[in-house]
């Protein structure tokens, strides 16, 4: 799971994209305010922020340095833009290669003894 969080005046926004199942969400204090699947390489995510403003967010791969980059626009104007690494991608990987051989290693354990 890659996160992204940025304080947008007096709103906490929060965009979260699996790495592996392809759910994007969108939060704002803690609200989930939009969802989607996403299997591409880039994503929009289009929200009314809690004053009436429009707020768009740009997800994307950056193809020179294959870092996520998630970019906010507020009222059309880019606010920010925020990358990420490829770490918590190899992060997450390990993490899910180590649980599937436990849970194998579970299941297989728990046959024998049965």
């Amino acid at each position: 799971m890659v996160t992204f969080k940025y304080d947008l005046n007096q709103d906490v926004i929060e965009l979260q994209a699996s790495n592996w199942c392809g759910l994007e969400q969108v939060f704002i204090n803690g609200k989930v305010v939009s969802r989607k699947l996403n299997f591409s390489q880039n994503s929009e995510h289009k929200i009314k922020l809690n004053d009436g403003n429009p707020c768009r967010f740009q997800l994307l791969i950056d193809p020179t340095s294959e870092q996520m980059v998630c970019r906010i626009y507020k009222k059309n104007n880019l606010v920010t833009s925020i990358k990420q690494g490829n770490e918590n991608l190899l992060k997450s990987r390990k993490l899910l290669q180590n649980m599937t051989i436990f849970l194998t290693l579970s299941g297989l354990l728990f046959l024998l003894l049965n």
